[in-house]
């Protein structure tokens, strides 16, 4: 039986429908039996609905730069 960490370690091949049949078919016993995962579940698909539709934007690039240096910084920090 799938826990809770299971199925959000799951959740991204569950909402693409990437998952194999067995592991779907699993995915779909636990999100009906468990509150908690059914809202997750939703709230994730109704997000990702929700920005398939909209326009790409551009970011300032002031914004951009420094989320490349924190990304940078996290990637270096893993390293060490």
């Amino acid at each position: 039986m799938l826990t809770c960490k299971d199925f959000l370690g799951w959740l991204n091949e569950y909402l693409d429908q990437t998952a194999d049949p067995e592991t779907r078919q699993q995915l779909e016993a636990h999100v009906k039996a468990c509150p908690n995962c059914w809202v997750i579940y939703d709230t994730t698909k109704q997000t990702v609905q929700i920005y398939k539709g909209m326009e790409a934007q551009e970011i300032p690039s002031a914004v951009h730069d420094r989320l490349v240096q924190a990304l940078q910084r996290r990637m270096e920090s893993k390293v060490s």
